[in-house]
């Protein structure tokens, strides 16, 4: 069957002109990021050739030895990379070349900083490496043809970059894809055999498969083969580094491998590098970055480390490999023991699958507690880019609860600086004699946790709080209880219980408050009606008016806010109002003979009371009212 050649000219979509345009225009920096985009996109399509022949054999057209050729023609001052992989149907081009997922180049321009150095490298991150060609190309030409489809198959895309792409059917007689960038004047550095081959060395010299070049041919020999088809040699070791020895290794060999499998610019913060042996081999090399991945609580993208068995890629981001709340974890696991046609579905069931995650998830831990030992400043650095990750755990692996929660930084009242965290074993260490609870308290703001008057009787007995602000911190406190055998007591809930530290005069005080001041607690109560469940004396103030407090069981109201600002609902929980006897503005109250000011100043209090722990009035104008309704009457009186 032949195809009639078919050539259009089509508009890139408007995200795709506008990634390009900032490539061209934008990033000058670190121009060589191009051939290690280009010759990794290379290798992805022989790997996933690879996959599919697993199935149909036939696709290898009977060659199946896989390979990438870089080559240079001075004279047309273009270089190629060549692959013999799956290759691109027309309709793979369209979809992969002329359109990009909108989210992804959305935050691709988002993240661009001005500083080109780090910029050019994000390419790779979103998604759209092919792009780095035109750091350097000022036209590119890429060919391709699907691999089991006949040579009058082949496509031909073609672009300035300037808006548009031509589209045209093409004979191509060998599987795989050539892409051909036509290098501006002032690029022609990379037409240099030697400098491209320090370049392969230097990003790809990792790949389990043979990047080749023509090999340079001089004098006599050079004369005697100039007829003969020309040679290639292989520029890069072509072997697995994870399956190399580790003391075969350097520091170096292991960072450029996280920057191909990463995308990533920058170094690793650590990894680990095993190989298990017995009943289920396997070896991993995992990564944990520096920085946190821009989608990493983008629910609809998966995470994940890459699988291989027996050197085999079978899928990217092998989700099942990790737990979710290390998705952030970037690397290799090459397996001996999976069937090689190992699919989603059988992910989702192996066995041994679950052993080579729980194995995974303890290795990651031990690196993370030996990075905190032994350097804390990078530890910290870890925790500020994913902290909150982390703190998921405790809610999904219960069985490395503890570990988890030893791993853990917060913010307490024993610093005023925010930014500093503590351990849970650091606030065990300095808990008071008789305390046999580890305080917190879950607030929307660092502010509102930190200036809470839940907290001042805390800071008067000198008894230190954890601060907690993150909205995953109230499902961390509601799946980690306990830790060390000290129970987690929050406290905004229930009535304070102090234990040994409650100064047994004070309770005997609250109780006597209780009973001689009954019908200022039962005004108040009639006063608010079922806005609380009930109103009474606070062991918890000493500068504040009032406060309010949820059952020891009951929803808290940070938890509720947090429901309902992504869209759930949550139950309706009557607070209990405590007020502090002693403060000037509730003597007030209680000496009010005018039942209308007495109702308006019971409102303001209760009002004021959901204002300090960061809550909204249901009637805030009402509120404004009544307090420009006191004012007044204030200047009036004074007047």
């Amino acid at each position: 069957m032949t195809v009639e050649a078919h050539k259009e000219t089509l508009e890139f979509k408007a995200e795709v002109s506008q990634v390009l345009d900032l490539v061209i225009r934008s990033l000058y920096s670190n121009k060589e990021i191009f051939l290690r985009e280009l010759v990794s996109n290379a290798s992805d399509a022989a790997e996933k050739l690879r996959f599919e022949a697993l199935s149909d054999g036939g696709l290898y057209e009977g060659d199946a030895e896989l390979r990438i050729r870089v080559e240079v023609d001075k004279d047309a001052g273009t270089l190629t990379i060549s692959d013999n992989g799956i290759g691109l149907g027309r309709q793979e081009v369209m979809e992969t070349i002329g359109s990009i997922a909108s989210s992804g180049t959305r935050r691709f321009v988002e993240a661009l900083s001005g500083e080109h150095a780090k910029d050019s490298t994000l390419i790779g991150q979103f998604g759209v490496g092919f792009y780095s060609a035109y750091i350097v190309a000022d036209k590119v030409t890429l060919i391709s043809r699907r691999a089991g489809l006949s040579a009058e198959h082949g496509v031909c895309w073609e672009s300035d970059g300037r808006g548009s792409y031509t589209l045209e059917t093409v004979e191509k007689t060998t599987r795989g894809t050539d892409v051909i960038l036509h290098l501006k004047e002032d690029e022609k550095e990379f037409l240099d055999n030697w400098r491209l081959r320090s370049i392969i060395s230097k990003f790809s010299d990792h790949l389990a498969l043979p990047v080749e070049m023509r090999k340079e041919l001089y004098g006599e020999e050079a004369e005697a083969k100039k007829n003969e088809p020309p040679e290639y040699e292989q520029v890069n070791r072509g072997t697995a580094l994870w399956m190399r020895n580790k003391a075969d290794l350097t520091e170096s060999d292991y960072h450029d491998f996280y920057k191909h499998v990463s995308h990533d610019f920058e170094p690793p913060l650590t990894y680990a590098h095993n190989r298990v042996e017995g009943s289920n081999e396997y070896t991993a090399l995992l990564y944990v970055p520096k920085k946190a991945p821009w989608d990493l609580f983008d629910r609809d993208q998966k995470h994940g480390v890459k699988l291989y068995v027996k050197r085999v890629f079978i899928m990217d981001e092998a989700d099942k490999l990790m737990p979710h709340y290390l998705r952030f974890v970037k690397g290799v696991v090459d397996s001996d023991d999976l069937p090689l046609n190992v699919s989603r579905e059988i992910l989702q069931h192996n066995r041994k699958i679950d052993t080579i995650r729980q194995a995974n998830t303890k290795r990651i831990l031990s690196v993370l507690e030996t990075l905190a030992t032994e350097d804390a400043e990078k530890y910290n650095q870890f925790w500020d880019e994913f902290g909150k990750v982390l703190k998921e755990g405790p809610a999904e692996d219960f069985a490395n609860k503890e570990r988890l929660a030893g791993l853990m930084r917060f913010a307490t009242t024993h610093r005023d600086d925010h930014a500093q965290r503590e351990s849970l074993d650091a606030y065990i260490e300095r808990m008071k004699e008789g305390q046999d609870k580890i305080y917190y308290i879950t607030a929307d703001s660092a502010a509102a946790a930190r200036h809470s008057p839940h907290l001042e009787v805390f800071r008067k007995k000198g008894v230190e709080v954890l601060l907690l602000s993150d909205r995953v911190d109230e499902w961390l406190v509601n799946h980690l209880t306990e830790y060390k055998e000290k129970h987690f007591q929050s406290v905004t809930k229930g009535d304070l219980d102090l234990g040994e530290l409650a100064d047994k005069d004070e309770k005997e005080a609250k109780e006597k408050a209780a009973a001689e001041h009954g019908s200022l607690l039962e005004q108040l109560k009639t006063v608010l009606g079922e806005r609380v469940d009930a109103v009474r004396p606070s062991t918890r103030l000493v500068d504040s008016p009032a406060c309010l407090v949820v059952g020891e069981y009951d929803m808290s109201a940070n938890l509720a806010r947090v429901l309902k600002a992504v869209g759930q609902n949550a139950p309706e929980t009557k607070p209990t109002l405590e007020i502090n006897l002693e403060h000037p503005l509730v003597k007030r109250l209680e000496a009010e003979t005018d039942d209308t000011r007495f109702n308006d100043l019971a409102l303001i209090l209760f009002d004021q009371a959901q204002l300090s722990e960061g809550g909204q009035l249901d009637d805030p104008a009402g509120f404004v009212g009544r307090l420009n309704a006191l004012m007044m009457k204030m200047m009036e009186s004074n007047s």
